[in-house]
């Protein structure tokens, strides 16, 4: 039996969220019998632990490192002094490494793997290449452009390029160009041109089966209103939850229509606030006919979520890739992004040059991009009409294919 790795990089979710899609389809491609394990850390290893609780035995808790959370996103100042001292309960980073390496190394020696699918890990990449496994590197980043206030960590990324640089094949989880949407964190050097693949995006397989409507759906029918998601880990989360109320304080709000997602499984989250200042339940909203003003979801379903992505006129963003492809490739719906980081402002910035959305840095960019929005609809219509034309979705298919030829390969 064949055994095939996947370390998952535990911070943000897309790097979970594109494997979840990559094993629905891999028992397609490749035909000889086969089972995989799977190695992450914090919320990422408990949602393998609740999505496989018949394989415990083949998820394993490595403790990747990761950057220290502040209030909007990662701590720059405190993910470098975590270098070399302890913070926030994290030990530091040069024991962290090396504890890791060890455990993934030990992990190797015991199940002797045919492939490594490495999502994010790049001292998994190390390690495959020392013991000449195949290993598929899947990412949305090479060497991002960094701004001038992040000019020090420069020295970093060249580092984190030549870990990257050693896998065996890089598969870029967008468009190929001119249509990629990661292009300002890519930079590839010529060192690895063979190696890199565009397989696409890696975006929702499963299909919805529609069910009756919900009160949520009936509510927001036939009114014109924004999508403001909240994604990523808890601090991303949080900021960019912080940067939304700035917003919603402004003048220009009062009228505006909107939908928070907050990724998270908490129904005490979902309310609704009317034009009357009052908030109400869901279903009490859905009963009195409520002009409503604001909805917040803790979490929505598939079919809400699909609803909510077609009746919207923009959502706001934080430049989250995965997020970005969805709605602008799957939904051709054109966003707002609010950057917390430079990987999200490349993304946005990309998306604002081509006509697709809006970079906005402070809240006031964000009245103004609702407002371009509207006044030059049709011309975003049919920037993202041309995208989504060329918009490659079956990112996972096309990672099982590689996967299943790099096996047949090592033959």
């Amino acid at each position: 039996m064949l055994k095939i790795g996947e370390f998952i990089y535990p911070w943000g979710s897309g790097h979970y969220s594109r494997m979840m899609r990559l094993n629905e389809v891999l028992g397609e491609y490749v035909k000889e019998e086969f089972e995989i394990h799977f190695s992450s850390k914090d919320h990422v290893y408990e949602k393998l632990l609740k999505k496989f609780p018949d394989q415990k035995e083949k998820i394993h808790e490595i403790l990747m490192p990761t950057p220290i959370d502040g209030k909007f996103g990662p701590s720059v100042s405190m993910s470098l002094m975590n270098l070399l001292l302890p913070i926030s309960k994290n030990p530091p980073l040069v024991r962290q490494i090396a504890n890791y390496l060890k455990e993934e190394r030990k992990l190797y020696n015991k199940e002797k793997f045919d492939l490594v699918i490495n999502d994010g890990d790049m001292g998994s990449n190390i390690l495959a290449k020392n013991r000449n496994i195949p290993s598929l590197f899947v990412t949305n980043q090479f060497r991002p452009k960094l701004y001038n206030s992040r000019s020090y960590l420069y020295p970093s990324l060249i580092f984190v390029a030549k870990q990257i640089a050693k896998a065996s094949k890089i598969l870029v989880a967008d468009s190929p160009p001119p249509y990629t949407m990661c292009e300002y964190n890519l930079n590839f050097i010529k060192e690895v041109e063979e190696k890199i693949s565009y397989v696409g995006h890696f975006t929702n397989s499963i299909k919805i089966k529609k069910e009756s409507d919900s009160n949520l759906e009936k509510l927001v029918k036939n009114n014109e209103f924004g999508y403001w998601m909240r994604t990523g880990n808890k601090s991303t989360n949080d900021g960019t939850g912080q940067r939304y109320e700035k917003v919603f304080q402004q003048d220009e709000m009062r009228n505006e229509k909107r939908i928070i997602s907050h990724a998270r499984n908490d129904p005490n989250i979902n309310s609704v606030v009317g034009k009357d200042g009052k908030q109400y339940s869901i279903t009490e909203a859905l009963e009195k006919n409520i002009d409503w003003i604001q909805i917040d979801i803790g979490f929505l379903s598939e079919q809400e979520k699909d609803t909510i992505l077609n009746l919207c006129k923009y959502a706001v963003v934080n430049g989250s890739h995965t997020v970005m492809g969805e709605i602008m490739g799957g939904k051709s719906k054109p966003i707002i992004g609010i950057p917390i980081y430079d990987e999200h402002t490349n993304n946005i910035r990309w998306a604002e040059e081509k006509n697709l959305g809006i970079l906005a840095i402070k809240a006031n960019d964000v009245i103004k991009g609702i407002s371009k929005i509207k006044e030059n609809y049709q011309e975003f219509e049919d920037s993202l009409k041309e995208f989504s034309k060329n918009f490659v979705p079956n990112g996972a298919e096309n990672s099982a294919k590689i996967a299943a030829d790099t096996l047949e390969e090592k033959r």
